[in-house]
């Protein structure tokens, strides 16, 4: 039998006992296929108030089989038994129910649902009427003067030396074992699920047809998204305007605010301003034309609202192609060498020297042959899509390095290119020791030790490096021709295609994108025609 199924008749079964209807809660309780102690002992109350004795005694019999513990199942049981003359068993009762109190004074069955408290003078005061029954009243006042527990015993006593017959004690007909009430609750069905609702996403320029995404937000305000193909949605406040109702904002006057949403009803607009979002006059809104400083890493107005890169993207060049003549102004002549990676646009900076470390007089031979083969060798650790370190001898040309490091990685020699950082910069330049004879890796170590980065990349002995540039921002293909990157990554520039477009070289592909993604880290290089 399903619990719920239980619930529903004995909650049914209380409220029939509420109403005095001993016949229908029996009804009900004769329904449960797998009874509980707590139920019978409710069907054996329903049966004394109909006068049932053997029945009422047949319930509790089956209640203490389910629960053998429950004093108050032998308190009652004892009061039924005296009443059908069975003393000797009446008397056991009494004697269990003391038991089964464990030496507390008192025990309370509210938790149970029993809204009784079981009291120890109580069963004494039972049990002193059994043996006033069997007319043994010495035993029955040994027992009340044995604990004296209140007025109740006292005027037990004063009837047992006048050698009165006690009533026995019983549970009140109308104190049954009650469900819990949150239980009950429960068993009424429930739309968890609630009516169909249309749900609009309230974020500008949001695509998402369905409930709102989960969002990384910057702590502190919503940064907005603008498409660049939109009109700009940045507004500028005309004269200030003060709250005057709740949601208003108060902004000062040529303030720049974000236009969250449209006009509305009543001629207000809502709008972000200082990281916080309410609503201000529409009439006292022009739009404000909003440019990106060209080379800076970041542009924000002082209102908390940070801006994209660019509003609106650059005009595409038309027609372009790789082998029309680059529009920088000028042009190499033949005497002139061109750029390549042995002449990257960045000076050389001093090396530290590696520190002097001088021996111990107490160190050994063993210690001594140590050092010299540490001296011998450069750790080299090679970060590429995972990190790697070999050691090879300071002696050790580039081509031999570059061969070690193919073989760890097991990929071709040919197509990996080595990379550097220099001190104080955020570029990683290409080893410029490639070509040079003679050098080694301890030219280009410290300590012992260097750290260099490798990528597999298509080789550029074909083409002209101008100089290179930071990625200040991803910057995602928009079409075949264009040169896709992430920020912080190093772009080799090939040339300038216009005021607004650079072909460059990353990552082993070669396209063009808008120079506002990336920076020059040092404004201060030689210029090309130097070269």
């Amino acid at each position: 039998m399903l619990y719920t199924e239980l619930l529903q008749l004995w909650n049914e079964s209380v409220h029939a006992m509420d109403k005095k209807d001993w016949q229908g809660a029996l009804q009900k309780l004769e329904q449960i296929t797998e009874p509980t102690s707590r139920t019978l002992f409710n069907a054996a109350s329903a049966h004394l108030c109909l006068g049932q004795l053997e029945s009422a005694l047949e319930a509790l019999d089956l209640t203490i089989v389910k629960d053998q513990r429950l004093a108050v199942a032998f308190f009652q049981r004892a009061a039924v038994m005296m009443q059908l003359d069975r003393l000797n068993e009446a008397l056991s009762d009494c004697v269990w129910a003391q038991k089964h109190l464990r030496g507390n004074m008192v025990i309370d069955y509210r938790q149970l649902g029993l809204r009784y408290k079981l009291y120890s003078w109580q069963v004494l005061h039972n049990a002193a009427a059994v043996y006033c029954r069997m007319d043994q009243w010495e035993q029955a006042r040994d027992i009340l003067m044995s604990q004296s527990q209140g007025g109740n015993l006292e005027m037990a006593l004063g009837s047992v030396l006048r050698k009165e017959i006690l009533a026995p004690l019983m549970v009140p007909e109308d104190v049954v074992f009650r469900p819990r009430k949150k239980d009950v609750e429960q068993l009424k069905q429930r739309d968890f699920l609630g009516k169909a609702k249309v749900i609009s996403s309230m974020i500008p320029n949001d695509d998402f047809g369905g409930f709102e995404p989960l969002r990384l937000q910057k702590p502190g305000y919503y940064q907005p998204k603008v498409d660049g193909a939109q009109e700009s949605r940045y507004m500028c406040m005309s004269v200030p305007y003060m709250a005057r109702g709740p949601g208003h904002l108060t902004v000062p006057g040529g303030s720049k605010v974000f236009l969250f949403e449209d006009q509305d009803k009543d001629g207000m607009a809502t709008v972000i301003y200082d990281g916080q979002r309410g609503l201000v006059p529409m009439s006292l809104l022009k739009p404000v034309n909003v440019k990106m400083t060209k080379g800076k890493t970041e542009s924000t107005f002082a209102t908390g609202i940070p801006l994209p890169p660019g509003l609106n993207p650059p005009s595409r060049p038309q027609n372009w192609s790789r082998s029309e003549t680059p529009s920088w102004g000028g042009q190499l002549s033949s005497d002139t060498p061109p750029p390549s990676y042995s002449t990257a646009a960045y000076t050389e900076l001093p090396l530290p020297e590696p520190p002097n470390y001088a021996a111990s007089s107490a160190s050994g031979q063993d210690a001594t042959s140590v050092q010299e083969a540490e001296a011998d060798s450069v750790i080299v650790k090679v970060h590429y899509m995972y990190t790697v370190a070999l050691s090879v001898p300071s002696n050790t040309s580039y081509h031999k390095l570059k061969e070690e490091i193919a073989q760890q990685l097991d990929q071709p020699a040919s197509s990996l290119r080595l990379r550097q950082r220099k001190h104080g910069s955020r570029v990683l330049v290409p080893l410029e020791w490639e070509l040079e004879a003679g050098r080694t890796i301890q030219d280009v170590s410290e300590a012992g030790r260097t750290t260099v980065w490798c990528q597999t990349e298509d080789s550029l002995n074909n083409h002209t490096i101008l100089y290179q540039m930071v990625a200040l921002y991803d910057y995602s293909a928009q079409g075949p021709e264009d040169l896709e990157f992430s920020e912080g990554d190093t772009i080799d520039i090939l040339g300038e295609v216009n005021e607004e477009w650079l072909e460059g070289h990353c990552a082993g592909s070669i396209g063009i994108f808008p120079s506002s993604f990336a920076m020059r880290e040092n404004e201060n290089l030689m210029p090309l025609s130097e070269f």
